[in-house]
């Protein structure tokens, strides 16, 4: 038998006042002053009851869709990147813990303004997150400048914008380091995504300054482009290794890209680690697992979902972040795709 639902006349009947209190409570009404005793009692009698209010109703009283978007700055992404899902996973479960919903959206490749104001201007959502930007989005740096309540898992670098990024130069020296004091002189880095992302910039950028104070350098002729898939990744090392046969170390600018790179060196008969070292960036699920095991830089995608949501949440509640760039810290994780160079 279906069980009998919930109702705001429950809650109040267990907490011993009015409906229109329960209302008020539960909509975090402002308009009224309720003391915290008793805000605290509906509370209580609407948790021990499993009330589950009507987000529709509560639209109409609040004004809020009590939705958030969450916009990929390219769908394709979806498919194919697995750091993305952790991302996705760690704003779905901090905002189920807060009682908001999550719509995701993708920016097709030169149409983002009208995604973004489909969204925004049609209240479907009371806020945005958006991840991986792309350099020159002059819709979403509009909408920081509007102070739309938005933080970026990423960053456009505007002085106004509210971001969570990653740290990612100390952890790229110390993977050079590493190389470097493996005897490797001749360095090759594959992007993993088109160079009109921030994102692959500041790697590639993280990248160069470790070769540097090393004495060593990035040429223009060892850096390929992917493109979010192992197949890019694939293509963009024999590419790369055939043009450059003599780089002996290969930075992937992530584990998905550092996969097509292990087939690429497969298929041009170079062992990893033997006659390749190579280093991703994200160490994702699969990453101790490839044959050899990979050298990768540790991030938390399900963690960097989880601050975003909150500092989104502190916005939404009129509140501005206490720190409004964060930036977590990355761990180079040694494993067997890196090796000594041959004399």
């Amino acid at each position: 038998m279906p069980t009998k639902r919930v109702t705001s006349h429950d809650v109040a009947r267990q907490a011993g006042v009015s409906r229109a209190t329960v209302s008020l409570v539960l909509n975090r009404s402002e308009s009224i002053v309720i003391a915290k005793e008793t805000r605290e009692r509906v509370l209580r009698a609407a948790d021990e009851l499993g009330y589950k209010p009507n987000s529709a109703a509560r639209m109409l009283v609040s004004g809020q869709s009590e939705t958030i978007g969450l916009i990929v700055s390219d769908p394709s992404i979806l498919l194919v990147d697995q750091f993305v899902t952790q991302v996705l996973y760690g704003v779905e479960k901090a905002n189920r813990q807060l009682g908001l919903h999550v719509l995701v959206e993708g920016l097709e490749s030169g149409g983002p303004t009208s995604t973004y104001d489909d969204l925004v201007e049609s209240r479907r959502i009371d806020g945005l997150i958006v991840l991986n930007p792309r350099a020159g989005d002059t819709a979403l740096v509009s909408l920081i400048e509007k102070d739309f309540p938005l933080v970026l898992v990423g960053s456009v670098r505007h002085p106004r914008e509210v971001a969570v990024t990653f740290a990612t130069r100390p952890a790229l020296m110390k993977a050079v380091d590493h190389v470097v004091g493996l005897g490797h002189r001749r360095v090759g880095a594959i992007t993993f995504s088109p160079r009109s992302f921030i994102a692959t910039e500041a790697r590639l950028a993280a990248l160069e300054a470790g070769l540097r104070v090393q004495g060593l350098a990035l040429d223009a002729d060892a850096i390929e482009v992917g493109d979010f898939s192992p197949e890019s990744g694939h293509r963009a090392g024999l590419a790369l290794l055939s043009r450059r046969p003599d780089v002996t170390a290969i930075f992937a600018g992530n584990d998905t890209i550092a996969i097509g790179v292990l087939s690429a060196a497969h298929a041009l008969g170079r062992t990893v680690p033997q006659d390749l070292s190579l280093v991703g960036f994200d160490d994702l699920p699969f990453a101790p697992w490839l044959t050899p095991a990979l050298t990768t830089i540790r991030t938390d995608g399900v963690h960097q979902g989880q601050i975003a949501t909150q500092m989104l949440f502190e916005r939404l509640n009129g509140r501005s972040p206490a720190v409004p760039r964060v930036r977590l810290e990355p761990d180079f994780i040694v494993r067997a795709s890196t090796g000594s160079a041959k004399p």
